[in-house]
């Protein structure tokens, strides 16, 4: 029989009575922004012109009670990681491409009248489309033997 010192027993049971949580996926994430601003009051700001700025603009790009703020105003999603309320990180933590932000958040898509529950509600549709086509595209690589 090993002997253990009490700090070498105390240090393994914190690693084992310490429950491991699992980070959310994308479609959580998603879910809890589209939740969140379905539950804001009043409309928001869309984004402006964002399609004409540089990158590097674009990444930086911030604003007064946009979806993004509200994103970041959620504590749940800076737990989980969301880092500010910059495009570009808003970008990284949802896994959004610049295109997919575009159509979700562009002051373009909404004609002047941008609400937290058509940002939701498009949000959901987003990651549904999203989902389905993740899916599909590993059943036909399955179906055709390729490693997916």
């Amino acid at each position: 029989m090993k002997h253990h010192s009490p700090q070498e027993i105390a240090a393994s049971a914190a690693v084992y009575s310490t429950p491991i949580k699992p980070a959310m996926s994308r479609r959580e994430r998603l879910e809890r922004w589209a939740d969140i601003l379905e539950r804001h009051g009043g409309p928001l700001n869309a984004l402006r012109r964002i399609e004409y700025l540089s990158p590097q603009e674009r990444r930086a790009y911030q604003g007064l009670n946009t979806p993004l703020t509200i994103a970041f105003s959620d504590p749940v999603l800076r737990d989980e990681g969301l880092r500010s309320e910059r495009l570009g990180d808003v970008m990284d933590f949802f896994e959004l491409s610049e295109g997919e932000t575009h159509q979700l958040l562009c002051d373009c898509r909404y004609y002047g009248s941008m609400t937290g529950s058509e940002v939701a509600r498009r949000m959901r549709i987003h990651a549904e489309r999203k989902e389905f086509r993740t899916g599909l595209k590993r059943a036909i690589g399955r179906f055709f033997g390729f490693a997916t």
